[in-house]
């Protein structure tokens, strides 16, 4: 027999109407709903698993840091990227070193460095401390700060910034930013 939490994960996988209601009944049912989750994980699609990885974050329960770490070896890349932004954003331990292992593997399928899933795997490992942001040297000389403490660039350099990024050499230890900032 199904319980009614089984019965929510599954709609994970269902129509958007239906697997927000679900997503949204399962947040509020919180860390009761994680082992059900976990367990009905394998049997969801990549839009099912993408609303469990939403879950997980907003539930911040630690037991969901395993599953997440066995998402980095989906076949969905977007499923990949979001549960490495997820390690990340739940501080789980011990996700430095798979998240490193899913990284190299983006390198063996030659994903290309400015697709979403290094990018997120590339910021994990930065928000986890793993690896350091390296920003080129003019980029890092006009950046100041906006009024909520998040870097910005005066607008007026936006074209020498983009230059900055564009003719540096892509090596492993440079980290383009998601959002490098906001123009002003």
């Amino acid at each position: 027999m199904t319980s009614p939490i089984e019965t929510l994960v599954q709609q994970l996988d269902g129509k958007a109407d239906e697997s927000y209601d679900a997503r949204a009944e399962l947040i509020r049912i919180g860390a009761d709903a994680i082992p059900a989750i976990i367990s009905g994980l394998p049997s969801l699609g990549g839009f099912g698993q993408l609303t469990a990885i939403e879950v997980f974050e907003e539930v911040g329960d630690p037991r969901c840091g395993p599953a997440l770490i066995g998402l980095l070896d989906s076949d969905n890349p977007t499923v990949r990227e979001w549960a490495a932004m997820a390690l990340a954003n739940l501080s789980v331990d011990g996700a430095v070193e798979p998240l490193r292992r899913a990284y190299r593997a983006c390198l063996e399928r030659a994903t290309p460095p400015d697709w979403a899933e290094p990018g997120g795997i590339r910021w994990a490992l930065t928000v986890l401390g793993a690896r350091t942001p390296v920003v080129p040297p003019l980029t890092a000389r006009l950046r100041s700060a906006a009024a909520d403490d998040a870097p910005g660039w005066p607008s007026a350099h936006f074209a020498e910034i983009v230059n900055d990024f564009a003719t540096r050499p892509w090596s492993r230890s440079l980290i383009v930013p998601k959002a490098p900032g906001r123009l002003r």
